[in-house]
């Protein structure tokens, strides 16, 4: 899908934005070191937006290491949506005070926080969805990501907005795809069978956990060619 920002491709981005986070706060790979010293710097100042910035990117940091991730699928363990959990707390407190300018590279983090590999909040990735698509208005993707999360949400009108944003800037060769992948999610966003129809061929199936489509394609019965007649046998009885 146009939309799909849970595959591995996404996941090795969230690596590489890992990586940069990792020189914002000060580097190296103790990031439990990091994690208390701005808890601790919050303790006593806790309207400090920048601390709450960094604890929250430190938090998003140690998520990504081998006791909080699955080395094989990417997806957190246990222990890492613990991790998730406190990292959403401090983004949450971190917005909270209203920053000039809210983390755009934090932002994008969140959404896999918030995604179905994460703690399955739709409601909230599309509070962190609205925050990235008014910086990145023109970012087909993430308004497709926003519909589907909203339908998610059970949030019809924001989901309907998104979506109709989502086509229009999709590429004039995909927005058929698209508009068509978004009616099925608004029409099962749990993941119910949906129907789609691509190179002229309609399969149904479900959405994996990849973002991806599973399916079969729906067999029909062809059409006698206009002008021809169907020739009918009668049995004579003797």
């Amino acid at each position: 899908m146009l939309f799909d920002l849970r595959g591995r491709h996404r996941r090795r981005a969230v690596k590489f934005t890992y990586v940069g986070l990792a020189l914002l706060i000060g580097g190296g790979l103790s990031f439990a070191s990091q994690i208390k010293k701005y808890e601790k710097q919050i303790k006593a100042q806790p309207s400090n937006v920048a601390a709450w910035e960094k604890l929250t990117a430190a938090q998003l940091h140690e998520s990504g290491g081998e006791a909080f991730e699955n080395a094989t699928t990417g997806a957190p363990t246990a222990k890492g949506k613990e991790l998730f959990t406190q990292a959403s707390h401090s983004w949450e407190s971190y917005i909270a005070l209203n920053p000039p300018k809210p983390s755009l590279e934090l932002a994008k983090l969140m959404l896999r926080v918030y995604g179905a590999e994460g703690l399955n909040q739709p409601a909230s990735a599309v509070q962190v969805l609205q925050l990235v698509v008014a910086a990145e208005p023109k970012n087909a993707s993430y308004y497709a990501a926003l519909a589907e999360y909203a339908y998610k949400a059970k949030n019809i009108r924001v989901g309907d907005l998104a979506s109709g944003k989502a086509v229009s800037l999709a590429p004039p060769k995909e927005r058929a795809r698209v508009k068509t992948e978004l009616e099925g999610v608004k029409k099962a966003p749990e993941g119910g069978a949906l129907t789609t129809t691509t190179n002229g061929t309609t399969y149904t199936g479900k959405p994996n956990s990849k973002g991806g489509f599973v399916g079969t394609a729906v067999k029909t019965t062809p059409q006698p060619a206009k002008g021809t007649t169907t020739k009918t046998s009668t049995a004579k009885s003797k």
